[in-house]
């Protein structure tokens, strides 16, 4: 099977379809399906074509979607605005600044300014959404082939102390708990494969969740993480190939695409 692999699109359309025309996804003949490796959405401003597209592609069965942090945070807000009667700030600003607001606002077709001064009307509509009542319930915690395992952040490690945190190999990873899959979706999988070591045997992990430009920088020490010298593209090294762009600030999406 053919798998183009993207991630970290949130809410950009236009740049993942520009990286999946140049891959070749839209001309390809043969069976082959997406991989999203999670957050989907939350900071773009094309959160409609995105879902219409994704919705799509779910229902002819060629979508396979890794869940992310931001559908952990969007599901979170959505049940703190309906459940709380007093809202704290730092909650609130956290779902604002992060654009779980502004994808609310776009995917419910009302005002973002609506979403504050009515938010259980936002989180009624939100709810009935086609994110929130298929594409989430869809996604999995890691979809794995005979050499690949496709992660958002990496996957489930063992957290040895509290200051200065470090991690080890678990090898029961995959029938890790719903918690320890929502502490690995924001894990920084450079770090956890080249400083720690938190690998698979045999296998490659392609994830998203943390910038490419971080390995880039820190590993290879080519360019800086948020300057006009700044390297998107995909950071591999032995057992690991990242793939998020940071699309919001370079207006880039990563497409691989691997037969396996």
């Amino acid at each position: 099977m053919k798998y183009y692999v993207v991630s970290d699109i949130h809410g950009f359309y236009t740049p993942m379809v520009e990286a999946l025309a140049e891959a070749g996804f839209f001309e390809d003949k043969e069976p082959h399906k997406l991989i999203v490796c999670g957050d989907m959405f939350d900071r773009g401003f094309e959160a409609l074509k995105v879902q219409e597209f994704m919705l799509d592609l779910l229902h002819r069965d060629e979508l396979i979607y890794i869940r992310g942090n931001h559908e952990d945070m969007f599901v979170r807000m959505l049940d703190y605005l309906q459940t709380c009667d007093m809202y704290h700030i730092y909650e609130i600003n956290r779902f604002i600044t992060n654009g779980l607001m502004d994808t609310a606002a776009q995917l419910s077709e009302i005002t973002e300014r609506d979403c504050y001064r009515r938010p259980r009307k936002m989180v009624d509509k939100a709810k009935r959404t086609p994110y929130y009542t298929e594409l989430i319930p869809a996604s999995v915690d890691f979809f794995e082939t005979e050499h690949y395992v496709f992660v958002h952040g990496w996957i489930p490690a063992r957290q040895i102390g509290n200051e200065h945190r470090r991690y080890a190999y678990e090898s029961d990873w995959r029938t890790a708990d719903e918690l320890a899959w929502k502490r690995a979706r924001w894990y920084n999988g450079m770090e956890l494969a080249h400083d720690f070591k938190v690998t698979e045997q045999g296998k490659t992990i392609v994830c998203g969740h943390w910038h490419t430009s971080f390995g880039h920088s820190k590993y290879e020490g080519r360019g800086s993480e948020f300057e006009k010298d700044s390297d998107f593209s995909p950071y591999s090294e032995g057992g690991i190939l990242a793939i998020d762009a940071c699309t919001a600030y370079s207006q880039k999406v990563n497409c691989i695409v691997i037969e396996d």
